[in-house]
Parts: C-alpha cells; sequence; structure tokens
C-alpha cells in the first residue's frame, strides 16, 4: 500500500477537480498533510474521499456525509456509523419514494389534463 497519494493522482482517479477536493478538505471530511504547498493524502483521506464521492452518488448531504464519518472517528465507531447508515439509508429510500409518488401523481394530474384538452377539441370540432 502507498504512503500518499497526490492532489492530481486523485482527481484523475476519481475524476473531480482540485476545488472538490479542496472543498472536502475546507469541509473537514478529510486531512491531507501538507509538505509546503502541496497536499498528500494518505490512503485513509483516499478511502474517506471514496466514501463521500459514494454518499453523493446516494443523495446525501454534505452534513449527513460528515454525520457519518465523524460517528466512525468517535464511539460507537464502526457500528455506530453502520446503523446510522442504515438509518440514513432508509431515510433516503423513503425520500426517493416520496418522490415517485408525487411523479406518478403529477403524471397523472398531466394525462387528465391532456384527456380535458381532447374532449374540448372534440367539442368544438378540431381532430387532433
Amino acid at each position: 500500500m502507498r504512503e500518499f497519494y497526490t492532489i492530481t493522482e486523485l482527481t484523475r482517479e476519481f475524476d473531480v477537480s482540485t476545488r472538490t477536493l479542496r472543498f472536502y478538505e475546507d469541509e473537514g471530511l478529510i486531512n491531507p498533510v501538507r509538505r509546503g504547498r502541496t497536499r498528500l493524502f494518505r490512503p485513509a483521506d483516499r478511502h474517506l474521499l471514496k466514501q463521500i464521492l459514494r454518499g453523493k452518488r446516494l443523495g446525501f448531504s454534505i452534513n449527513e456525509i460528515r454525520e457519518i464519518i465523524q460517528i466512525y472517528r468517535e464511539p460507537p465507531g464502526v457500528v455506530g456509523q453502520l446503523k446510522l447508515m442504515i438509518q440514513r439509508i432508509e431515510e433516503k429510500r423513503e425520500e426517493l419514494r416520496q418522490k415517485r409518488r408525487d411523479l406518478e401523481e403529477t403524471l397523472s394530474e398531466l394525462d387528465q389534463a391532456e384527456e380535458s384538452c381532447v374532449e374540448r377539441l372534440v367539442e368544438l370540432g378540431v381532430t387532433t
């Protein structure tokens, strides 16, 4: 295992910008070693970056990701983090289910509106 990764290596590997990595650093999510102006990322930082990006893909906010990472770093540790992650996944799942219900309802309303328009055109003697 490598001792350090450069910012360029991580941006290429994860297809993110240097600005993104600096943002995560500013947010306290990753903490690279500084050698002058150079940032050197440990394997743990690389792992955290991978988890942060996964969390973002799953729709978690930076604050939610921070909370999950913080629980890992402090007691109750891994068990607490896993339990919190399960809870957050279920919350996110329910949020997405609600969005799906909302979309289905909106689509149904659009279908009804379109049907009303077509019926009115027929009443007016206009073919569609």
